[in-house]
C-alpha cells in the first residue's frame, strides 16, 4: 500500500506520517528529532522559514496530521509548539591575575611601615654606605637599623643604588652621565630580596632629561619591589658642569614623571611604587606645588641637610613648610659629613621630628 505525502506536506511531516502508519518504529528520540526538523522547515517544503513573524509563526508552533491508523487519513491537525533549547553555558571567566604585593605583604607603603636604608654606588665608599663590602652584611646592617626606627610601624628595609651617576666630564655622548650595569641592578635587587627590602633606582641625570633616563629603567620598574629615588641637584642644563652649580627641578617635572611611573604600576597590577625626590634646600625644588598625587605612586621628599644637628632641623623645618600635604616626609643623614661636624643623630632625634620621619637614608 503506498502512502503519498499530501500536498504541501514538508518531508518532515511526512516521515511522522509514515512512522504513524507503521513504516518504521517511532522510538521517543525519533520522534523529538522529526519535531525539531519540522519547526525549522517552511510549509512548502522549501528550507526557507518565512519572512517576517506572522500569525502562529511568530510563535514558533506548527500543524501536524493526526491519522487513524489502518485508514492513512488525516482525521485532524493538532498544533505542536517546540520547547526551547536552553542557551548554551557560557564558558567560566577566570578570576583577575592577584595584585603583586610588597615585601611581607600588602600593597600599601603607608602608614603601617617606616622605611629605612643606605644608598651607595659598587666600590665607592665616598657615595654610600651601601657600596662598601658584601651586599648581604649590608642588608643585615639595615635590617638591624630599621629595628630602631620601628616606633610602631612596620619597617621595609630599602636598598637605593646609584643607577645612573653623575660625572664631572662630559662623556662621548656629552650629558655627563653614565648607566650602571644591567647585572649590577640584578644583583642588588637579588640581595635586596633576601633581605625583605625594597630596591629603588637613584638617579643622577647630569644633563640628560629625568625622564629619558626613568624610561631607561622601566623594565626593572615593572618589578613589585623596585622604584624610584631622583637627585635633582646633579640635573643641570647645556652650558653647566654637575658639580660647580647646583641643579635643580620643578613640580612639574616630578608631575610629569610620577604620571608616567603611575602608568606602568596599573596595567602590571604592581603595588604602590615609591617615588623620592632628594632635596638639598629650597632652592633644588622650585614651585614644588606642581607636583599632584597619582595613584599607585607613593611620593616622598628625602631632605638631605648636611651640618649639625640644628642645621639639619632647621632645613628640615623650611623645606617641609613647602612640600605638598600629600608628599610623605623623609629625612636623610651622612655617616662621614655630619659627623665632621657633630655627632650623628640617633633613631630617637630623627624620630622626635615634626612631622615625624617616613623614610630615613643614610649615606
Amino acid at each position: 500500500m503506498s502512502h503519498r505525502r499530501p500536498t504541501g506536506m514538508p518531508p518532515a511531516h511526512g516521515l511522522l506520517v509514515r512512522a504513524a502508519l507503521g513504516a518504521f518504529p517511532l522510538t521517543p528520540a525519533v520522534a523529538l528529532a522529526l519535531i525539531l526538523t519540522a519547526c525549522s522547515t517552511a510549509p512548502d517544503g522549501s528550507g526557507q522559514q518565512p519572512s517576517g513573524p506572522t500569525g502562529a509563526a511568530s510563535r514558533g508552533e506548527f500543524s501536524v496530521p493526526v491519522l487513524t491508523v489502518g485508514t492513512g487519513q488525516p482525521t485532524t491537525t493538532a498544533t505542536l509548539t517546540p520547547t526551547a533549547l536552553p542557551p548554551p553555558t557560557p564558558p567560566p571567566i577566570p578570576p583577575p591575575t592577584p595584585a603583586l604585593t610588597l615585601p611581607g605583604g600588602g600593597t600599601t607603603v603607608f602608614p603601617d611601615r617606616r622605611l629605612v636604608g643606605f644608598s651607595g654606588y659598587p666600590g665607592a665608599p665616598a657615595l654610600g654606605r651601601l657600596g662598601v663590602g658584601n651586599l648581604d652584611e649590608r642588608g643585615a646592617d639595615i635590617t638591624a637599623l630599621a629595628g630602631e626606627y620601628a616606633a610602631g610601624r612596620r619597617p621595609l628595609p630599602v636598598f637605593e643604588l646609584i643607577a645612573t651617576v653623575v660625572h664631572s666630564r662630559p662623556g662621548a655622548d656629552g650629558l655627563y652621565r653614565t648607566r650602571i650595569d644591567e647585572g649590577v641592578v640584578r644583583r642588588h635587587l637579588e640581595a635586596a630580596r633576601r633581605h625583605g627590602a625594597i630596591l629603588l633606582l637613584n638617579i643622577q641625570p647630569g644633563r640628560a632629561a629625568f625622564l629619558d633616563e626613568v624610561k631607561h629603567w622601566e623594565p626593572w620598574l615593572r618589578e613589585p619591589d623596585v622604584g624610584l629615588a631622583l637627585d635633582p641637584e646633579w640635573a643641570v642644563t647645556a652650558g653647566q658642569v654637575p658639580g660647580k652649580v647646583f641643579g635643580r627641578t620643578t613640580g612639574a617635572e616630578l608631575d610629569a614623571i610620577a604620571a608616567y611611573v603611575a602608568g606602568i604600576v596599573a596595567p602590571n597590577r604592581l603595588p604602590e611604587k615609591v617615588m623620592v625626590y632628594h632635596q638639598l634646600s629650597r632652592s633644588i625644588v622650585r614651585e614644588p606645588s606642581g607636583l599632584q598625587p597619582h595613584p599607585g605612586v607613593t611620593l616622598v621628599v628625602s631632605v638631605d641637610g648636611i651640618g649639625s644637628r640644628a642645621q639639619k632641623a632647621a632645613t628640615w623645618r623650611s623645606i617641609v613648610a613647602e612640600t605638598p600635604d600629600h608628599v610623605h616626609k623623609g629625612f636623610k643623614l651622612f655617616y662621614d659629613e655630619d659627623a665632621q661636624i657633630g655627632p650623628l643623630m640617633t633613631p630617637a632625634e630623627v624620630l622626635a621630628l615634626t612631622p615625624q620621619p617616613e623614610y630615613v637614608l643614610y649615606e
